[in-house]
Order: structure tokens, then C-alpha cells, then sequence
């Protein structure tokens, strides 16, 4: 497949690591034409009400618009975070992966339009921010929408973790994709991973020989 050979490796290593290596460009080949289907998707449909959220700005509590967060762009991703008054802390999972994604962020902004949303009020969504030393998400309040609700971030009172697409055409907004694989039936039973192209912790421990496992998940601490 190759003419690649690393220092000291076997040949049933180099035989076994091609066969891998087509494996891996046949995965490449794929998930390129998924998103290629995934941008010849038609609009969604227009959002259910400009959204008004709660949003923390030089230590006052403001209300923007859910129209207001595309400045300049005309798509817009907003990341829902499963963080409400009757949890104890926020979800260990979404704030690992948004642990990655402030640190993305800058350079994703220079296409589209991102926030950041969880159903506590602002302030205490902000102090868990300092906690973890987040600077550069958008971070905002739905608790006083229906948004979590009417997009999958929350099912049945649950606070669930989504992505979703919006696109600005003209004075209309259109939902355009949700990360709803979570929704459809499970593959052998198994965790959905719907969040996992977004997130490199599960990309590198995949990489590994023990994998990323059956049973660890990350934490808000290590001490």
C-alpha cells in the first residue's frame, strides 16, 4: 500500500498496517461524501421564534436575540450544554468537550458564527467558565426560552447535549442540521457518539492499542 517502514517493524506489521491504512482511507472517503450529502441538504425550517437569551456582558445580564448572534455571517452554530438549576455541577462530557472547543473557537469564528447554550442562568453558567478557564465561547442563558426544548438540547425536562446549524437567508432564519444521531436507534446497542467529529479526546484514545474504552469517561477534576 505503502512504501512507508519504520525503524525495526515487522513484515506482518507492515502487512497488517496497510491492510489498516485502506480501512482508513476508505473511512476518509466516506465521511467526505457524508458531508458532502450533509451540504446539499435543503432549509429546514424557519425557527419557531427569535429566540431571546440571557448573555453576560462586562458584569451586566443583557438579552440578545437569537438573530442578533449572527453578526457578520449568515451561519451560525449554536452548541447546547447540558448545565440546569436541579444539576449538581455541569455535565463532566460537554465541559471536556468544550474545554477543546474555547481553544477552537477563534479560528471557527472566522467563517461562521458560534454560542455556547445551557439552561441555568448566566451568571452561574459564567463561574463554571472562570473554572475552567474558558475566554473565548459565547456563552448564553435559554432559561427563560423554549430553546433547549424545541431543538434537542433538552427532552422531557432532560438536558441533553446538541449541535445545531442555523442559516440566514434574507430577513428569514432556517434550521439547517441537528446532531440528532443521538435521537435514532442505537448501533449494537451502543453509545450513538453523535458529538464525536467534534471532539479530538475520542479521535486520539482511538488511535491507541486499549482504545478509548468501555468505562472511563472524563471528569471535572483530576486532583
Amino acid at each position: 500500500m505503502t512504501e512507508t517502514i519504520f525503524p525495526n517493524e515487522s513484515v506482518e506489521y507492515r502487512t497488517a498496517r496497510n491492510v489498516l491504512l485502506e480501512a482508513e482511507m476508505a473511512l476518509r472517503a466516506e465521511i467526505e461524501k457524508v458531508a458532502a450529502l450533509r451540504r446539499k441538504l435543503p432549509m429546514g425550517g424557519l425557527i419557531k421564534e427569535d429566540y431571546v437569551f440571557d448573555e453576560l456582558v462586562d458584569g451586566e445580564v443583557r438579552q440578545v436575540k437569537l438573530s442578533g448572534l449572527f453578526g457578520n455571517k449568515d451561519t451560525l452554530f449554536i452548541q447546547s450544554f447540558m448545565y440546569a438549576p436541579d444539576m449538581d455541577a455541569a455535565c463532566p462530557m460537554c465541559t471536556a468537550m468544550l474545554d477543546g472547543m474555547d481553544g477552537q473557537v477563534a479560528h471557527i469564528n472566522q467563517s461562521i458564527s458560534t454560542a455556547v447554550v445551557a439552561k441555568h442562568d448566566i451568571r452561574t453558567i459564567q463561574e463554571h467558565a472562570q473554572t475552567r478557564g474558558w475566554r473565548n465561547l459565547r456563552l448564553l442563558s435559554s432559561a427563560q426560552n423554549t430553546f433547549n426544548a424545541d431543538y434537542r438540547g433538552e427532552i422531557g425536562g432532560q438536558q441533553m447535549t446538541a449541535a445545531n446549524i442555523f442559516v440566514r437567508k434574507g430577513d428569514q432564519i432556517h434550521h439547517f442540521w441537528n446532531s440528532e444521531m443521538n435521537l435514532a436507534p442505537t448501533i449494537d446497542g451502543g453509545n450513538m457518539r453523535h458529538m464525536d467529529l467534534l471532539w479530538p479526546l475520542w479521535n486520539v484514545l482511538d488511535l491507541t492499542p486499549q482504545g478509548r474504552g468501555e468505562t472511563w469517561f472524563p471528569a471535572l477534576d483530576y486532583g
